[in-house]
């Protein structure tokens, strides 16, 4: 297995800037196990599904975790808070000035202490000033848009940015295949016996950390916190086709059969990875060479694929996270 083995040409401009006019009314490209892809409005998703099915979504709500400071020599340092620890902690990445340990940095109604490097390259830091994390960010922080969307934030991106399911605060990126999803359009699938459940996978900013080894195998995947509540273990232990709403589900629902303990999970998936939970994906299109894309490659098989990306291209669909979504059936799933 090679990295260039999941490439593919893609014109930059269907990387999508912003969002479809109205949430819901982006285009699905749905992909079946054997036959050509067929586009359509996301609203048909409705038609593939049978009614047996659990649906499992994301819950996780993005903060506007980007801050802006200043050292106590007058450098600009800009954070990304990445997530909460005990006592005052938190981690951060660091961009601007060069921070050593011990280095002070001046923020919005606080101050930050640069505590030590981490192996992964994020920075641990000793916050002070603040008593609660999410609504000091609440009120100082910017959203932070992936890399690939070059604008500044704008107003809409507040509400657009978010999932109709986002609840619980700690993401730094939306799990933006729920980004589709209507409030009529979950009644129409519950009206037709879909069961909707959810998990919280707080996405963290490896999710875009790109791949450089040239046998992906070597990647190491950033660690992400998730929770999968006991009612949706339930459901998805019923025997019933399980569909995941996003790579991030299919994350958590394959950790957690692996290590029903963990609450964190570094899982790498690409092919040859053996699903045991997972039977369909809704997901957006994914970066070339990506993690992500090895995963969907795993379920879906490297060829179709890559055929459903090239009919996607050829069809002028929306790219990555504020684009067009797929519907994949994992060959030999309980959902064919």
């Amino acid at each position: 297995m090679r990295l260039d083995d999941f490439d593919y040409d893609l014109p930059p401009g269907l990387i999508a800037q912003h969002p479809s006019p109205h949430r819901g009314e982006s285009s699905l490209l749905t992909v079946p196990v054997a036959g050509p892809p067929t586009v359509g409005p996301f609203s048909g998703i409705v038609e593939s599904f049978r009614g047996d099915e659990v649906l499992i979504v994301n819950d996780t709500r993005v903060v506007p975790a980007r801050v802006m400071g200043q050292k106590d020599s007058g450098g600009a340092v800009e954070l990304l808070v990445v997530e909460p620890l005990a006592d005052g902690r938190i981690v951060a990445m660091t961009r601007g000035t060069r921070l050593r340990p011990g280095a002070r940095i001046r923020l919005p109604g606080a101050e930050a202490r640069l505590l030590r490097r981490r192996d992964d390259g994020m920075a641990e830091l000793a916050l002070t000033g603040v008593d609660d994390l999410w609504t000091w960010l609440e009120g100082v922080g910017d959203l932070p848009l992936p890399p690939y969307i070059e604008r500044a934030t704008e107003a809409d991106d507040a509400e657009r940015y978010q999932t109709i399911f986002a609840r619980e605060p700690g993401a730094v990126a939306a799990p933006t295949a729920g980004l589709h999803f209507t409030p009529a359009l979950l009644d129409a699938l519950r009206a037709r016996g879909v069961a909707v459940h959810s998990l919280t996978l707080h996405v963290g900013p490896g999710t875009f950390r790109p791949v450089r080894d040239d046998d992906p195998r070597d990647h190491r995947m950033h660690s992400e916190r998730y929770h999968i509540p006991p009612e949706t273990q339930a459901a998805v232990q019923s025997g019933r086709p399980v569909v995941a709403v996003g790579t991030t589900v299919v994350r958590a629902l394959e950790a957690h059969a692996r290590d029903p303990a963990a609450d964190r999970t570094d899982i790498f998936i690409y092919p040859g990875f053996e699903y045991r939970v997972v039977d369909g994906l809704v997901t957006n299109f994914h970066l070339p060479r990506s993690t992500l894309l090895m995963l969907v490659a795993a379920l879906a098989g490297r060829e179709r694929m890559l055929d459903a990306y090239r009919h996607a291209v050829a069809a002028g669909l929306r790219f990555y996270s504020y684009g067009d979504a797929c519907l994949f059936r994992r060959e030999g799933g309980r959902w064919t």
